[in-house]
């Protein structure tokens, strides 16, 4: 075992304060912090050119060429994506994103907003994929909520629709979503709140439910989703 003797005399030199130029050489003086400039979204990423593609369907073309110049005005000049019109079969439509695109996002909301006018959507509801973030686009079959063949699937698809789109047409203003039937398949764009209350409406019909009966539950939801907004 080893002993240290510690006299008055240490004790007074370890509790000594240091001076002056101690003090500096242990506590140096630190350089002021950097104050950078907050980035831009452009700069956030590698700048790498982006592209999408967009099939056009053959019942869609002509309904194409008569809003080109909308699409064209939304994608080119507000969002600042590159987009063309790729004639060769099968027919596409080809987005690109430009070096003054302020956002690598615009390219994904542009094919979204395309896609959603080619599944039957108006430009002026598909536009909302542009102007806003949390609208999204849902698709789904008929056979996957219940199996229905021949005449079964026609009243099926007769009890959604309603008598002159009556019935679709309630749904959509009780929900604030739109709706797209599309043979068996049904496409449904709006807030996601309000197309999980848009589904269940819809598969209540489907499976046979009267039109009636899903008016009362719609006012009863839309009422306590009211409430809650």
């Amino acid at each position: 075992m080893c002993l240290i003797i510690l006299y008055a005399s240490d004790w007074l030199l370890l509790f000594e304060p240091l001076s002056s130029m101690d003090a500096s050489m242990h506590n140096p003086k630190l350089p002021k912090k950097p104050n950078f400039k907050p980035l831009a979204p452009s700069e956030m990423s590698v700048r790498q050119v982006g592209f999408r593609k967009v099939i056009v369907p053959d019942h869609r073309y002509t309904a194409l060429k008569n809003v080109w110049k909308e699409i064209y005005k939304w994608v080119y000049e507000r969002m600042k994506v590159d987009i063309r019109m790729n004639l060769s079969k099968p027919r596409r439509v080809e987005l690109k994103t430009r070096p003054d695109t302020p956002d690598t996002s615009h390219l994904q909301k542009c094919a979204d907003f395309i896609k959603a006018f080619m599944l039957g959507f108006d430009v002026r509801d598909a536009e909302a994929l542009l102007r806003l973030d949390e609208v999204y686009m849902q698709s789904f079959d008929i056979k996957d909520v219940k199996t229905l063949r021949g005449e079964h699937l026609s009243r099926a698809i007769g009890r959604l629709c309603g008598k002159g789109g009556k019935t679709k047409f309630a749904i959509e203003n009780a929900t604030r979503t739109r709706i797209v039937v599309a043979d068996t398949t049904i496409h449904i764009l709006g807030f996601y709140a309000d197309i999980k209350v848009a589904k269940d409406a819809v598969c209540h019909l489907i499976m046979g439910s009267p039109p009636g009966k899903v008016y009362s539950k719609l006012r009863a939801v839309t009422a306590r989703l009211a409430e809650i907004c």
